[in-house]
């Protein structure tokens, strides 16, 4: 089973990045997809998760109206489009994917079972 990540990068303050997220190995059936980031020294957090049947996304606080979250379950496909981005956006972004149902969302890393290798997003001042 694999995941990986593409397109992190460089960019300015207010631009935007789209990452996806490829999976492969397995069917994902009921397995909800999850994008989190570590910044240098912090913790791991999670950013925004959706479910299977993409019905349900959750977004922390801080990118809210500025991140969107999707997937395509025919491709085994996985988004996150992040718009407005800021300094403090900086970090290594994975994504990862665990079994929550059809219409269940993952709040906690460690019920996620697999796991991208992660993509550098770095936003300058």
């Amino acid at each position: 089973v694999q995941l990986v990540e593409s397109g992190g990068g460089l960019v300015e303050t207010g631009g935007s990045l789209r990452l996806s997220c490829a999976a492969s190995g397995r069917t994902f059936n009921g397995y909800a997809m999850g994008w989190f980031r570590q910044a240098s020294g912090k913790e791991r957090e999670l950013v925004a998760t959706i479910s299977w049947s993409g019905t349900n996304t959750y977004y922390v606080e801080s990118v809210k109206g500025r991140f969107t979250v999707s997937r395509d379950n025919a491709k085994n496909t996985g988004t996150l489009q992040m718009n407005s981005l800021k300094p403090e956006d900086t970090a290594v972004y994975y994504c990862a994917s665990g079994p929550g149902g059809y219409n269940g969302v993952i709040h906690t890393v460690n019920s996620y079972i697999y796991w991208g290798q992660g993509t550098q997003v770095t936003v300058s001042s």
